[in-house]
């Protein structure tokens, strides 16, 4: 394999992540039964946790693009948004988590991208944490769990409003890093 190949295995995981969405939001629409849910789960899953290996690649073979450190968080937040707009529209959950989740993620991407020329924000620590919440919380909703009775849309519930207050609280803390600048 030619070295340019080789510079390229990041950014062609975080492309395959990419095209893991469209699955995970079809096998949402169609899911007629448990195992079309396991299955949104696990592919959702799948693309969640291949965001750290793209970047530990990147970081260990020292491949790091300013294209990755673009495409890496776009690539986020289309799996995160697609699936949080998929799950608010099949009532899986409200639409206010959704949209303040989103919101944030919007103003985020649109200052990256307006600075962009100048310089690329990598992700900070608060932000992967944000990640990390998001991807734990929203396939925990897509899972089919009421078999484990009714207590667990409580919990369900529970782990979406953490996933917003710690979205909200990194943006903040985002945008207060940016403007100290």
């Amino acid at each position: 394999m030619s070295k340019r190949a080789i510079r390229q295995i990041p950014n062609a995981i975080t492309v395959l992540r990419i095209l893991l969405i469209p699955l995970v939001i079809v096998l949402l629409f169609r899911a007629e039964n448990a195992w079309e849910l396991w299955l949104a789960v696990l592919f959702f899953t799948i693309s969640a946790a291949t965001d750290g290996l793209d970047g530990a690649i990147a970081r260990r073979k020292d491949l790091i693009s300013k294209t990755g450190q673009l495409l890496d968080p776009i690539a986020d937040k289309a799996l995160l948004g697609a699936s949080l707009i998929t799950l608010s529209a099949l009532g899986f959950i409200g639409w206010a988590p959704t949209v303040i989740i989103l919101v944030r993620e919007l103003a985020v991407t649109l200052y990256r991208l307006a600075v962009a020329k100048k310089r690329v924000i990598a992700a900070s620590g608060g932000g992967k944490f944000k990640t990390v919440v998001q991807s734990i919380a929203i396939p925990f909703v897509m899972a089919p769990l009421e078999f484990l009775g009714s207590w667990i849309e409580f919990v369900e519930l529970g782990v979406i409003w953490f996933a917003v207050a710690v979205t909200v609280w990194t943006g903040l803390d985002f945008f207060r890093k940016q403007i100290g600048r």
